[in-house]
């Protein structure tokens, strides 16, 4: 069935690489126009620039940080001088950390808060007003939420946030028909912590039913099922993308 995507206007936060380069181009393949924010100046995000231009017109790829005020603002005023208007939201940015909760200092608490909860709020907010009656807001969580993982406190207080975060903006949204959901991946290839020592993965894939570790295009399925017009009564929830851990 059609997800009904073709001619919406896209915004994926941490757009260049893994699960955020995965949902840019399932978007565009889709005939959606795509706009991925990244951080730095990068050869990644030259690449991206270069494969959305083979996929159609309409695309931008667009430095911002997602984490500033100022950057945010920027960010939606390409949005609505470009397009007038945004479709779909993917709030994707996120960073992993690995530390005893014994060990955790303020600037890494810090750190993991803007990343994975204030980038989510910032830019949500930003957009707010660009946001049409009907678009989609889709969060991009962590499983370890439901579970929690040794040395990675801050990381799972982070990404339970987020799942807070859906339900109540979901309520608040609800009226206008915008819908609001979180995508809950596993450990997924290239993403933050998927640098594990082969054990430790072999461990994971062996508590996860479908016997694999989650690749970023699994989590971009996902992103674009929440986005289209077959989730149209789906808001306020979290997906496991997870393979049945």
């Amino acid at each position: 069935m059609d997800q009904g995507l073709r001619g919406k206007r896209v915004l994926v936060t941490g757009g260049t690489k893994g699960i955020g380069l995965a949902t840019a181009l399932a978007f565009a393949n889709a005939g959606a126009r795509v706009l991925a924010c990244h951080r730095r100046a990068d050869k990644e995000a030259e690449s991206l620039a270069r494969e959305l231009k083979t996929l159609g017109e309409g695309h931008l790829v667009v430095q911002a940080d997602v984490t500033s005020r100022p950057d945010v603002r920027h960010l939606a005023e390409v949005v609505h001088e470009t397009w007038g208007g945004l479709d779909v939201l993917v709030n994707n940015v996120g960073v992993d950390g690995g530390v005893p909760f014994a060990e955790i200092d303020d600037a890494e608490w810090e750190r993991l808060l803007a990343h994975n909860v204030t980038a989510a709020y910032l830019v949500t907010q930003g957009v707010l007003g660009e946001l049409t009656d009907g678009a989609s807001v889709v969060n991009v969580g962590s499983s370890v939420a439901l579970r929690g993982r040794v040395n990675g406190v801050h990381y799972t207080a982070s990404k339970a946030a987020i799942i807070g975060f859906t339900r109540g903006l979901c309520k608040e949204l609800g009226p206008r028909g915008i819908r609001v959901n979180t995508v809950a991946p596993g450990l997924t290839e290239t993403e933050p912590g998927a640098g594990l020592p082969a054990h430790a993965v072999e461990r994971i894939v062996g508590m996860t039913a479908l016997g694999r570790i989650c690749q970023p295009e699994d989590v971009a399925g996902a992103v674009l099922f929440l986005a289209g017009d077959t989730s149209s009564y789906i808001s306020g929830v979290t997906l496991n993308v997870d393979g049945g851990v």
